[in-house]
């Protein structure tokens, strides 16, 4: 009896102060609910700084353990820090463009919540006016409805806009943002070709830069929106049904919620693995298509096939484990969302019809609800149930916004990744991820290499290299120490043999490659041009081949005209070209318009075009004729240009005075080079290599030659002495019968048995002795050709070079 009247008294007091405890309830429920909003984003608990740093360190540590294995990307705090590096880049400030879509956006956004509640109330009211049977009323509303049809649609079609309008502004703020960076500084090259750990960096700039703003544009909409939808709703709720039993049920949801979260497989990690197997896929074809010439050659279509194939295979099974995962994901989803939340929601709306709540009634019976007619409870339950089936879906929107953020993790780990190494990369932090996987002592040794850094002077007029290592970006040492200086006017020739340094030493010298130690001192790096043996040639007019990396606007500028272009392609002999192709301003793929000979003759116009003080000449006139060389190289010194030139020509030997010969065993020699002596001893050279091819050949007539004569000397040896011997044939004398040659004896000549000499040469005899002559003359030239000194590059200057001092013995 005492718990029952403790019962009776607290209805009784919960039923005078109801007004004061809503306001209550409504202030604890609207504090948890935001608060429970924040807290259920994964990465937002408390965490210091010590701690934060401790994840970023975890995560470059395992990344590079790991090497190419895809790290595990998850909605947490490291997401969270790098989407607010995104965003600072898309948001440059309050007055800019994208700030201003996204205010108009939400404006729209809130447009849009206002009618759903206004069109709930009028649903209820249509229904409400069916059920009592007033005529009058029900057309009134209907009418109202169709009014509201019309900014209903209007701000349906302008959230579609913005949505798809912050998506472009999003892409282009990135896209510009990360291409700036991309083309800065020779970035571009340094990521591909000194720093392995971004795959296919045109896949994330075009592909991925796209996704991410997409779903970062979409994912605003579906979280601000459905956010002001719940609270708004719910506020209208309740007045209708109390805000016991939405707290009741806001604790069965979030419940619910939180466990399928749990349940929720990692998505960010799956988006973030299909988009690099869609980078390989296409990487694989795009790999084809360069080398499509070669491929052809080998006929190997069948490899590429397979190999191509063998991307796809991995690209389509992991969409297809991926859509596995999502069906019985989607089941699970679908009946907490659709269904147990539905569930809920009849129950609450049912609430005012079977209980009498102050709320609903107005503090009596005679409102709307249970103490109403039957046209206000269909009312009351239309209205509440259209209201919380607008809040049930702005939950389960809520909720499968946490997939998209998922997946919008996975695409910012990606870009943020791009980010960050291109601004290592661009401070010449490089890092090479297949040095991990050598042994320990080598991987010490090379990133030993790569961390340290020699001395760079851009402010020299000479070229100068003082005991600087050259390294490859695998960071095999090409040549320990390389020294030498060249000023302007002397023309250096480098010569070596296939994967030496000779490049390696030019991709030092234009910037390309870092300096690991030493002194490079040369000027900056616009006094130089490089010319390889296949020129490049850019999308556009005719004119910009030659004028690259030159603007039309630029040329002007310089005071040059199609006149002057004209006498550059005069100089090369290829001034036909412009009336070939269809004039200056025809656009063409170069590439596969000219031929090799045309390239190499535009790209030494482009030479004199610039007119650089140093040029670099890597087998630049391999294409082109003796003359057109004679003509290039000529007209080069006439303008005054330093020419450092990679090439296996003699006939480029006068035009340079210096030599650097590497010897391909990390060694190397610099000298004065002398180019009349050394075609001289080149000649030479070629003469003694064509006597040696006929070695094989003469070394085996000479062994048959020595058979013959030792068999006739043993069947004369063993004949009978007293036996009767016919005698020789005695041939008739010819008109140009010779004497016999008497050869001089050599050291190596054997004894040879005795026999009788006949009165008169038989034409046998004649003959094999003149062979014996022949060889014996044959021998002794080669003796002579193999004691010929070596040739010495230090000749070349009439010096003698510390690096050659060890000569062959000429006599031995």
């Amino acid at each position: 009896m005492a718990a029952m009247g403790r019962l009776i008294n607290f209805v009784m007091f919960y039923s005078q102060n109801y007004s004061k405890i809503q306001r209550v309830l409504r202030l604890v429920y609207f504090t948890g609910l935001i608060g429970g909003m924040y807290m259920s984003i994964p990465g937002k608990k408390k965490s210091g700084k010590k701690q934060d740093q401790v994840v970023v360190q975890n995560r470059k540590r395992s990344r590079r353990k790991d090497g190419d294995k895809p790290q595990r990307v998850a909605v947490d705090d490291v997401f969270f820090k790098r989407l607010g590096v995104l965003l600072r880049i898309i948001f440059p400030s309050w007055r800019c463009k994208e700030m201003g879509l996204l205010i108009a956006f939400t404006i729209t956004l809130v447009i849009r919540t206002v009618l759903s509640l206004y069109v709930a109330d009028l649903d209820g009211r249509i229904v409400a006016a069916l059920v009592r049977g007033n005529k009058r009323s029900f057309f009134l509303h209907v009418l109202g409805w169709m009014g509201i049809a019309v900014p209903a649609v209007l701000t349906n079609s302008m959230i579609t806009y913005f949505s798809s309008a912050l998506a472009l502004a999003y892409r282009s703020r990135l896209t510009h943002h990360v291409q700036a960076k991309y083309l800065q500084n020779l970035t571009f090259y340094k990521l591909s070709n000194l720093d392995d750990r971004i795959k296919n960096a045109d896949q994330l700039i075009t592909v991925d830069v796209a996704k991410f703003s997409k779903a970062l544009s979409a994912l605003y909409g579906n979280i601000a929106l459905p956010i002001l939808d719940v609270v708004l709703y719910n506020y209208k709720l309740m007045n209708t049904v109390g805000a016991e039993m939405l707290i009741f049920t806001t604790a069965i949801i979030w419940s619910s919620s939180t466990m399928l979260r749990l349940l929720t497989p990692p998505f960010g990690q799956y988006a973030a693995t299909e988009q690099q197997l869609e980078g390989e896929y296409r990487f694989s074809h795009a790999r084809l298509i360069e080398n499509s010439e070669e491929v052809a050659f080998y006929r190997g279509q069948q490899l590429e096939k397979h190999l191509i194939d063998r991307t796809y295979f991995s690209l389509i099974k992991h969409i297809n484990r991926v859509l596995h995962i999502r069906i019985g994901h989607g089941m699970m989803e679908e009946g907490i969302v659709k269904w147990l939340w539905g569930a809920i929601g009849l129950v609450i709306c049912s609430t005012p019809v079977f209980l009498k709540l102050p709320a609903a009634f107005g503090g009596g019976g005679g409102g709307r609800g249970g103490g109403g007619d039957m046209g206000s409870r269909t009312e009351l339950f239309v209205t509440n149930r259209r209201l919380l089936l607008s809040s049930s879906d702005a939950m389960g929107r809520i909720m499968y916004s946490y997939k998209e953020l998922s997946e919008l993790a996975g695409y910012t780990a990606r870009l943020s990744e791009l980010i960050e190494v291109m601004e290592e990369v661009e401070q010449g932090r490089s890092k090479k991820l297949t040095v991990s996987s050598q042994s320990e002592v080598h991987k010490q040794e090379k990133e030993t290499i790569f961390n340290s850094r020699g001395e760079l002077d851009n402010t020299s007029e000479n070229v100068v290299f003082d005991e600087v290592p050259v390294v490859s970006p695998t960071g095999d040492v090409l040549l320990e120490k390389l020294s030498f200086k060249i000023e302007p006017g002397q023309h250096l020739l480098i010569v070596g043999p296939n994967g030496c340094g000779k490049s390696s030493m030019f991709r030092i010298l234009g910037g390309l490659w870092p300096v690991y130690g030493g002194k490079v001192a040369k000027p900056s790096n616009d006094s130089f041009a490089y010319i390889p043996q296949r020129p490049y040639l850019s999308l556009g007019t005719l004119r910009d081949q030659i004028i690259y990396p030159d603007t039309l606007a630029e040329m002007h500028a310089k005071g040059v005209s199609d006149e002057d272009l004209m006498d550059i392609l005069d100089i090369v002999q290829i001034q036909n070209i412009v009336k070939r192709e269809g004039g200056w301003d025809v656009k063409r793929e170069w590439r596969d318009a000219l031929s090799g000979g045309d390239k190499q003759r535009i790209a030494m116009a482009r030479l004199f075009y610039h007119n650089p003080k140093y040029a670099i000449l890597d087998e630049c006139t391999s294409a082109v004729t003796l003359d057109i060389e004679r003509v290039m190289y000529e007209h080069a010194t006439k303008l005054g240009i330093t020419m450092m030139t990679v090439s296996h020509r003699p006939s480029l030997w006068k035009y340079h005075s210096h030599v650097l010969q590497y010897d391909g065993q990390g060694g190397y020699v610099f000298t004065e080079l002398d180019a009349d002596k050394r075609l001289v001893l080149q000649e030479e050279k070629q003469q003694l290599e064509q006597k040696l091819l006929l070695l094989p050949k003469w070394q085996e007539r000479l062994e048959e030659l020595r058979e013959i004569l030792g068999n006739r000397s043993r069947r004369r040896q063993i004949a009978p002495e007293g036996a009767k011997q016919d005698p020789p044939a005695v041939p008739k004398p010819t008109e140009n019968a010779e004497p016999e040659a008497v050869p001089e004896p050599t050291e190596n000549a054997e004894p040879e048995a005795a026999e009788p000499k006949p009165a008169k040469e038989t034409k046998s005899s004649s003959k094999t002795k003149k062979t014996k002559k022949t060889t014996a003359a044959a021998n002794g030239g080669l003796a002579r050709n193999f004691a010929a000194p070596p040739i010495d590059i230090a000749e070349l200057s009439g010096k003698k070079s510390t690096e050659f001092k060890n000569q062959q013995n000429p006599g031995k």
